[in-house]
């Protein structure tokens, strides 16, 4: 096989100790992928979640979750993906280390009906001015992904869990979203930044 795009020194040394290279390059060989397969675009554009997972310049890992109304990850070409980031704390952990180490790994899962997983490891850029801040109705900033991996992973430790109800911050079209309860803490209050002015709808 050739030279993998998945697996570093440290994977294969742990394969090796675990016999368990030969399944790992088949895995590569027959599930990796570069550009999302139709399958793939439907799954993550009908989940509400995903995690991100970034690292700052010296290589210090964050994950982070991201939440919005099924459809607010968008497959927009056969290598890309975008979310839209939404009001938060103001610290930018995610999207800084994004700025400064492009690196992302982003983990797609359904806990519910058929549980299902699915990775996207690839580079990442935030933009301040990308097209689809004027249609993603909440969205201060646009995120790309451009995917370098892209590989299912097995379901089975993943517990079947029921969604009762989405978000009530989730942004909605013509809606003004609720503020946080935190924000009127009173060792926070006195130091909350303004929204952004973003899309309505």
């Amino acid at each position: 096989m050739a030279e993998s795009m998945m697996y570093h020194e440290g994977n294969r040394q742990l394969q090796d100790r675990f016999d368990s290279r030969r399944i790992s390059d088949r895995l590569e060989e027959k599930l990796m992928r570069k550009e999302f397969a139709a399958d793939d675009k439907q799954y993550i554009e009908s989940l509400p979640y995903f995690f991100l997972a970034t690292a700052d310049a010296d290589g210090r890992p964050d994950c982070s979750f991201k939440g919005g109304a099924p459809g607010f990850v968008r497959v927009t070409g056969p290598s890309e993906l975008a979310f839209p980031d939404y009001d938060g704390n103001g610290m930018f952990k995610s999207l800084g280390n994004i700025v400064v180490n492009d690196n992302v790994g982003l983990l797609f899962i359904a806990m519910h009906d058929k549980p299902k997983r699915l990775r996207v490891n690839g580079s990442a850029r935030v933009s301040d001015s990308d097209p689809l801040l004027a249609k993603t109705v909440g969205a201060q900033l646009i995120v790309r992904v451009t995917a370098r991996a892209i590989f299912p992973n097995c379901p089975r430790y993943i517990p079947t869990m029921g969604a009762i109800e989405p978000s009530i911050y989730v942004p909605i079209a013509g809606q003004d979203a609720p503020e946080p309860g935190w924000k009127g803490f009173a060792d926070f209050k006195d130091c909350i930044h303004p929204r952004q002015p973003t899309y309505k709808g």
